[in-house]
């Protein structure tokens, strides 16, 4: 089976603003093949600008009998799905743990559409902004490591330097739609 390497961000300028403007981006790696996407909108948030980074990305997907390996920096998104925090707001109504409507309830919907129509897929949590060689990189390299398993500083390099791009994709999302703005 095909392993695809998916590597989002979202970004948002001036989050929870009422003048805020969000990119997203996301990294799609199969060996050697590369593909980038990226967007943005207006009146948004950071967290559906992660969101749709990941839903992009595996819309991109040219089948779904592959094993995807999503690499985000987003607490959000990862924990939703390590967590199984869908199911339990499946269960309860779309009601949260707070027992409060779950925000982005239609981009979660279609988000786990995507995720249960895929073979295999899982979700990692990367530092954000993280800068290879630092003392930082090794001390997060460990964490990885203790909650996801062993892998090699080059390779947690590599997914450092991918998340870096995806953020990097993000950001000319939002300046994309600032240009058109003016």
């Amino acid at each position: 089976m095909k392993t695809i390497n998916l590597y989002t961000d979202g970004a948002c300028s001036n989050n929870q603003s009422d003048q805020n403007i969000g990119g997203w981006g996301t990294i799609l790696e199969y060996g050697d093949n590369v593909k980038t996407l990226y967007g943005g909108q207006v009146n948004t948030t950071n967290n559906i600008m992660e969101m749709t980074a990941v839903i992009s990305g595996l819309k991109a997907l040219k089948s779904t009998q592959v094993k995807v390996n999503v690499f985000s920096d987003s607490a959000y998104v990862v924990n939703c799905f390590n967590q199984n925090w869908y199911k339990k707001w499946q269960m309860n109504g779309w009601i949260n743990s707070a027992k409060k409507p779950v925000e982005n309830k239609e981009l979660w919907v279609e988000l786990i559409d995507l995720v249960e129509s895929i073979s295999e897929i899982h979700f990692y949590q990367v530092k954000g902004h993280l800068k290879v060689g630092t003392k930082d990189f090794d001390k997060w390299h460990n964490k990885f490591n203790q909650q996801f398993g062993t892998v090699s500083k080059d390779f947690y390099a590599h997914l450092i330097e991918r998340n870096n791009e995806a953020d990097a994709l993000a950001n000319q999302g939002v300046d994309d739609i600032k240009a058109a703005l003016i």
